[in-house]
């Protein structure tokens, strides 16, 4: 899996291949392998989970149909377990946010030369596949919750009572309202920060190790062999890394908003 073509040097290899295909300069530069992958890969999801429940049927259903609705009773009663208020949106939404979180982060399972190098052959110099090695994809997904997070807050319990919120906890007293404006402040900013970070940061470095494990092939037969089972036992075990991480994405979007329908 080391690169083709002509020779890079091992710094030069990682800084490709952590390199985004980009257009535009400053604030308004568009990624746009990134914009590509996370938004085919949504519509990928839509497409199977309104094919398959099309044709969904009450007799013996088919294996595809079996792994749907497995996911959908799972992330079902996750919603049912964990959010204690009344909301038809909130199930769809962790159902979303679970399945295209899960197929950014399933990108990271594919040979980190085989898209950049087939992207060559048709003269695009840079592709990232894995768009949650993106922090903008990942803030991007976090900045919608947290927007979720304020209209369902003030919907619930209104402009006052969400300044209340804000202002008159967790010291019920006057004059403590700076005090509480900036342990809230602080403590709701860090949700959408903390939900993109942690996803970006997990990836990031998941997709870092399989670049510096290919860097071992084509050096010589013994490091190439060990580079495959270095390869395989990573790949085994960041299966587990990219579910859990898609896991704790939506989980931790059920609480907040569970916590914003909550009206003292």
């Amino acid at each position: 899996m080391a690169a083709t073509g002509e020779a890079l040097t091992p710094q030069g290899y990682i800084q490709h291949h952590l390199t985004n295909l980009s257009v535009g300069e400053g604030f308004w530069t568009w990624h746009i392998d990134s914009l590509f992958f996370s938004v085919g890969l949504g519509v990928l999801f839509l497409w199977i989970f309104r094919s398959v429940g099309k044709k969904a049927t009450s007799g013996v259903p088919g294996k595809l149909q079996c792994f749907v609705e497995m996911i959908v009773e799972f992330v079902d009663s996750s919603v049912k377990e964990t959010f204690h208020g009344r909301n038809p949106v909130i199930a769809p939404l962790a159902l979303t946010i679970f399945v295209w979180i899960f197929m950014m982060n399933f990108m990271d399972m594919l040979p980190v030369d085989w898209l950049p190098e087939a992207a060559k052959l048709v003269g695009i110099e840079y592709m990232k596949v894995v768009p949650t090695t993106d922090v903008n994809i990942t803030f991007s997904l976090a900045i919608g919750v947290f927007v979720l997070i304020i209209y369902y807050s003030i919907k619930v319990k209104g402009v006052s009572g969400f300044v209340k919120e804000l202002t008159l906890q967790p010291f019920n007293h006057k004059a403590m309202i700076p005090v509480n404006l900036l342990l809230e402040s602080v403590t709701l900013i860090a949700k959408p920060i903390s939900l993109a970070l942690r996803l970006f940061g997990n990836l990031y470095a998941g997709e870092l190790i399989f670049i510096l494990i290919a860097l071992m092939y084509g050096t010589n037969l013994l490091l190439s062999t060990l580079g495959v089972t270095l390869q395989l036992g990573w790949l085994i075990f960041h299966i587990l890394v990219i579910t859990l991480q898609a896991f704790i994405f939506m989980m931790l979007t059920i609480v907040y908003l569970s916590m914003a329908h909550e009206d003292h």
